[in-house]
């Protein structure tokens, strides 16, 4: 028979263990509430507001939406960054951000084929490219979201068939 290790010590050594593991988690991007600096990760590198500065006179209306568009796509984007991909999708597909600008428009179409890209949801992340494409034909990714694994691909498809439709 082996000797057991004394209760008391059993618990100080579990509680030690448990105190090293639960401080090593810290440091896992999972539990980082920091957006990525690394434009290849998930977490896109927050981009500036696209929204323009001072809209055209005769465009009163999107000039009243500016500021709630604008408001909504940071909210999508940090929603993103956050791994809320659900809440990006449902914040970031708001009838205020289809009905606004069309540099606004095309930012939200892009976070939220990330999110369905990295939700695993292939289909509705090229539906949703092909959107942007659509809108924009010269739309692109900027260079470090080009060679996403995730979104990558399904860009490069959405891109190959919008250029091969006839116009």
């Amino acid at each position: 028979m082996k000797p057991r290790m004394p209760t008391p010590t059993r618990k100080l050594l579990a509680a030690s263990l448990l105190a090293i593991l639960a401080t090593g988690c810290a440091d896992l991007p999972m539990f980082d509430k920091t957006p990525a600096r690394n434009a290849s990760h998930p977490k896109a590198v927050p981009e500036r507001d696209p929204s323009p500065q001072r809209p055209a006179p005769a465009r009163a209306k999107e000039r009243d939406d500016a500021p709630r568009d604008a408001g909504n796509l940071r909210e999508g984007i940090r929603l993103y960054n956050e791994g809320d991909f659900n809440g990006a999708i449902k914040r970031l597909s708001a009838r205020e951000l289809n009905n606004g600008p069309l540099a606004t428009r095309l930012t939200a179409l892009k976070y939220t084929a990330f999110s369905y890209c990295v939700t695993s949801r292939q289909p509705l992340c090229r539906q949703t490219f092909d959107k942007a494409l659509r809108l924009d034909p010269d739309f692109d990714l900027a260079p470090g979201e080009q060679g996403h694994p995730l979104w990558g691909p399904v860009f490069t498809q959405a891109r190959q068939a919008a250029a091969d439709k006839p116009k």
